[in-house]
C-alpha cells in the first residue's frame, strides 16, 4: 500500500511526519498480527537520523517488540491507533528523530543485542481527523520515543517506538 506522506515543520521549526492515509481505522481493536506483518517488510532496511547521521538498521526482532512490548499493551484509544498507524512510516520517524540520549545496558537478557547500551530519540507524527461526513477537519500530532539498541557488532538497531502520546498543543489545521 503506497501512502501519501509529508515531512513538514511546525511553527517552532520542529519536523513532523504527516500521515495522510490511515492504514488502521475504526474504533474497534487493532489487529496487531496485521501490524506485525507490515513491520516485517522493513527487516533488513535502514534509515539515517538526519540530526546525528546515525545509521539505524531494522532487525528481525523489531516487529515482535513493537507489537508485543509492555508499552504497546498499556496504550488505549487514540494513542493505540496512533502506534498502529505509525507502523507505516518507520523510516521517516527515524529520519526526523532528535534529542539523542544514551543509557547503559543493565539487563542480562540484552547482554549481546545491547552490549554497548541504548539510545533514545524524540520523534513526532500527525494523523488526520475526519468529521462524520468523511471531511478532513485537522491533524492530531503525536510525540514518541524511538528506542535503539547498540549491538555487539557495533551497529544500531531499532528496538521499539515507545511512549506515543497525543500532544496537547494546538493540532495542525488543514
Amino acid at each position: 500500500m503506497e501512502q501519501h506522506i509529508d515531512i513538514i515543520k511546525d511553527a517552532d521549526g520542529k519536523q513532523i511526519v504527516v500521515i495522510n492515509d490511515l492504514r488502521f481505522k475504526g474504533r474497534r481493536s487493532v489487529d496487531w498480527d496485521v501490524v506485525e506483518q507490515c513491520l516485517k517488510e522493513y527487516i533488513g532496511e535502514y534509515a539515517e537520523i538526519t540530526e546525528t547521521s546515525d545509521m539505524v538498521y531494522i532487525g528481525s526482532d523489531f516487529p515482535d517488540e513493537f507489537v508485543h512490548s509492555k508499552d504497546t499493551r498499556t496504550l488505549k484509544g487514540a494513542n493505540l491507533y496512533a502506534k498502529a498507524n505509525s507502523s507505516s512510516v518507520i523510516k521517516e520517524l527515524l529520519e526526523i528523530a532528535t534529542n539523542r540520549t544514551f543509557s547503559e545496558n543493565f539487563e542480562k537478557k540484552h547482554a549481546y543485542d545491547a552490549k554497548y547500551g541504548w539510545y533514545r530519540y524524540d520523534t513526532r507524527f500527525a494523523l488526520p481527523v475526519y468529521d462524520n461526513d468523511g471531511e478532513l477537519v485537522r491533524y492530531n500530532v503525536f510525540t514518541a520515543r524511538v528506542l535503539v539498541r547498540h549491538d555487539q557488532n557495533g551497529k544500531l538497531y531499532l528496538y521499539d517506538i515507545l511512549r506515543i502520546k497525543k500532544e496537547t498543543s494546538k493540532p495542525l489545521e488543514q
